[in-house]
């Protein structure tokens, strides 16, 4: 049996969720979302639990089995504390400004980069000063698909450079920095 799959999920309290054939809503203080359940895979809401089970122990049912857990079991826990990812900007000269729905980068290009922040999604600026660091950027959501795919077109507008880690990475990620040419002896 799946570790992960057959792990019950807590319902907080003021957090709904409703099975509606393949469907599973979930509703919340901080939004609401919803994930289709594939064929053999079943969910049942009973005692302030979410369970998920399946019928046999062929592959493809173990592996949607852990799969249906985690979605589920993140939609409950987005809705409830939310998710933040953190970007740190860096690079002389480079930053960021959020203006309503869009955040407008200077990333050294000859124009300024606009980005339009999907729905669901809110984004916040923080200026730092220190050494090469020129601030971060901020991504909250309830949805963590929703908001790691959008941190990877953020982070791929200006990818870090290997030599000075000029760009956009991520706060807990380590760039594996390179040598520079050596000058004539």
């Amino acid at each position: 049996m799946s570790r992960i799959g057959r792990q019950p999920i807590t319902i907080p309290e003021k957090v709904r969720v409703v099975v509606e054939g393949d469907l599973v809503r979930v509703e919340g203080p901080k939004g609401k979302g919803s994930v289709r359940v594939a064929e053999p895979v079943h969910v049942t809401v009973a005692d302030k639990q979410v369970v998920v089970s399946r019928p046999d122990d062929a592959r493809r049912t173990r592996e949607l089995h852990g799969l249906t857990r985690s979605l589920i079991g993140n939609l409950v826990r987005g809705v409830t504390e939310g998710f933040q990812r953190v970007l740190e900007i860096n690079g002389v000269g480079f930053k960021a400004e959020v203006q309503g729905r869009s955040i407008h980068f200077s990333l050294g290009y000859s124009h300024p980069v606009v980005f339009p922040l999907p729905e669901g999604l809110a984004a916040e600026w923080r200026e730092v000063k220190v050494a090469d660091k020129q601030g971060e950027l901020v991504l909250r959501s309830h949805d963590r698909d929703l908001l790691g795919r959008t941190a990877a077109k953020v982070r791929a507008l200006r990818p870090p450079e290997p030599y000075k880690g000029k760009g956009i990475k991520y706060a807990e990620e380590t760039i594996r920095r390179k040598v520079g040419k050596t000058g004539a002896a």
